[in-house]
C-alpha cells in the first residue's frame, strides 16, 4: 500500500528534474575526472559535486513535503544555473548534456519555489 501526500505529487515534475540533474552531474563529474585536461576543470568539478548534492537533497525535501522545500529549491536553482554555465564552457557530450539538465532543473526549481 502506497501513501501519497497530495502536496508531494504537485512537486513531482520538479522532483524528477532534480533526480535527472543529480544523475547527469554525477556522470559528468566522473567523466570530467577522466579527461586529459582535468586541471582546467577543477572549478567545474567542484560545482558539479555541489549541484549533485543539492539536487538530491531538494528531491528528498520535496518528497517528504518539507515546509522549507520551496526556499531550498530557490537555492537549488541558483546552483543549477551556475553548474550549467560551468559545464557549457566545455565541448564534451557529457558536459553539454549536463548543462541542459542543469538548466531544466533550475527552471523547474524556480517554478516550484515561486
Amino acid at each position: 500500500m502506497t501513501i501519497v501526500d497530495s502536496s508531494v505529487t504537485q512537486f513531482q515534475t520538479c522532483i524528477d528534474a532534480c533526480n535527472k540533474c543529480m544523475q547527469a552531474c554525477e556522470e559528468c563529474l566522473t567523466s570530467c575526472l577522466k579527461e586529459p585536461d582535468v586541471q582546467v576543470r577543477e572549478h567545474c568539478i567542484g560545482v558539479l559535486h555541489d549541484c549533485a548534492d543539492i539536487c538530491s537533497m531538494a528531491s528528498q525535501w520535496m518528497s517528504r513535503g518539507s515546509m522549507y522545500a520551496k526556499q531550498f529549491c530557490q537555492l537549488c536553482a541558483t546552483v543549477c544555473d551556475d553548474c550549467g554555465t560551468e559545464c557549457a564552457k566545455f565541448q564534451d557530450a557529457h558536459c553539454k548534456a549536463c548543462a541542459t539538465e542543469c538548466r531544466n532543473c533550475a527552471d523547474e526549481c524556480r517554478k516550484m519555489g515561486a
